[in-house]
This record gives structure tokens, sequence and C-alpha cells, in this order.
């Protein structure tokens, strides 16, 4: 019975590993998105603007194109953390499994 309880438990923590690696994918995709709307506001930045407000809107879309690319380097930042956390989840299934033998 010890010997099934450590394999089921090894089994659940794999699992839970392959949800985290999930979950960092997940994140991946929304840092692709984040650069999506980053190059949209830059594209709009491009347009020739000349009257004061339209120089205003572009000062905008640069300081909202700067803030973008921090939220996506900290959403990359955190999505490394999350695939290392999966690797650690699954490591610890290790002694578990080398138990069984």
């Amino acid at each position: 019975m010890g010997t099934s309880l450590m394999a089921a438990d090894a089994t659940a923590c794999s699992s839970r590993s392959y949800e985290v690696q999930l979950l960092a994918g997940r994140m991946e995709a929304c840092a692709e998105q984040i650069d999506a709307a980053q190059a949209r506001l830059l594209q709009l930045q491009l347009m020739d603007w000349q009257s004061p407000a339209g120089l205003a809107y572009r000062s905008s879309l640069g300081k909202q194109a700067l803030a973008l690319a921090r939220a996506r380097d900290r959403v990359l930042a955190a999505s490394l953390a999350v695939r290392q956390h999966s690797i650690q989840v699954a490591r610890s299934s290790l002694p578990a499994a080398v138990g069984e033998y």
C-alpha cells in the first residue's frame, strides 16, 4: 500500500508540474499580446501629428509604449519563475519515486 501511495504522489506532482507549465505558457502568450499592443501604439506614435493636442497624444503614446515594455519584461520574468517552479514541483516527486525501487 505504501508503494502505491508513493506512486500516486509522484503522479500527482507530475500532473501539478504540467499544470504549472501550462500557466507559464499562458503568461508567455500574454507577453506576446503585450508586444502586439505595444507595436500598435508605436505605429500610432509614428503618425504625422501636427497640432499641439496631437503632439501631446504622441507623447502620451510613447509613455504608454514604455510602460507596456516594462510590463512585458515583468510578465516574462514571472513566466520564467513559474517555469522554474514547475521543475521544482516535478523534482518533489522524485524522492517518492526513487523510494519505490
